[in-house]
């Protein structure tokens, strides 16, 4: 659609992008990612799939009916879209994961990439993927759709920056300080990270954003967090 750093596009460049990783490494997208980073780190339980001897920790996703806000199964455990291997092991997002395997990542990345005394990515990587990369006229771009949506989601876009793979807050608009990083999910997810105050916060309610009620409750969870600090 557009050439590279051209302007700002919403994830088909990680989609495109975990593609270019496997071909480069002659390894399934999966595979890359379980030896460089969830092996590792420790993340025993993330991957594109749910398997069978586990199916029963995954509940279902819940869509609220935008009319009347009756809660609606939009994807079960069982025989669901995560019980079985994707046909397109997708960079853009499908990875299914848990709080404590989220909380290993992002507690690397606030250490600047290590986990212990290993490395499992460089200090200028994370540094470039949790800082704004995004010129004013991407930025314009990035407003414009955020707008489009910002009844659905928190924070989609909301934050004045963004960094590879992530948002990063780049003005005060309310409890979270400048710096933070993270992301919201359409399936009812908000995680960020906080260098400032050294906290990861990881809210997983598996409510799809059909109505504003899942953007109300990620808003009381950060609003609450950060009244919580007591330095």
């Amino acid at each position: 659609m557009y050439q590279p750093g051209e302007r700002w596009l919403y994830n088909v460049s990680d989609d495109v992008l975990g593609v270019l990783v496997a071909r480069v490494t002659g390894q399934s997208f999966e595979t890359f990612l379980r030896e460089r980073i969830f092996d590792p780190l420790g993340m025993k339980d993330t991957g594109f799939h749910v398997p069978a001897d586990k199916i029963d920790r995954l509940p279902p996703l819940y869509a609220p009916d935008p009319q009347t806000g009756e809660f609606l199964v939009e994807d079960e455990a069982e025989g669901g879209h995560h019980s079985r291997p994707p046909a397109f092991q997708s960079g853009g997002g499908g990875l299914d994961s848990t709080v404590d395997d989220y909380h290993a990542y992002f507690r690397m990345l606030l250490n600047h990439g290590m986990h212990g005394s290993e490395r499992i990515l460089s200090r200028p990587a994370v540094e470039l993927m949790t800082t704004n990369r995004l010129t004013p006229e991407q930025h314009a771009a990035l407003q414009a759709w955020a707008r489009s949506v910002v009844h659905l989601s928190h924070g989609t876009g909301q934050h004045g920056g963004w960094g590879f793979g992530m948002t990063v807050r780049t003005y005060r608009g309310d409890y979270a300080p400048i710096g933070q990083f993270g992301w919201d999910g359409g399936a009812g997810t908000t995680t960020y990270a906080d260098p400032d105050n050294q906290l990861v916060g990881i809210l997983l309610t598996q409510t799809g954003m059909s109505t504003p009620d899942s953007a109300r409750a990620i808003h009381d969870f950060w609003t609450t967090l950060y009244q919580a600090i007591d330095h």
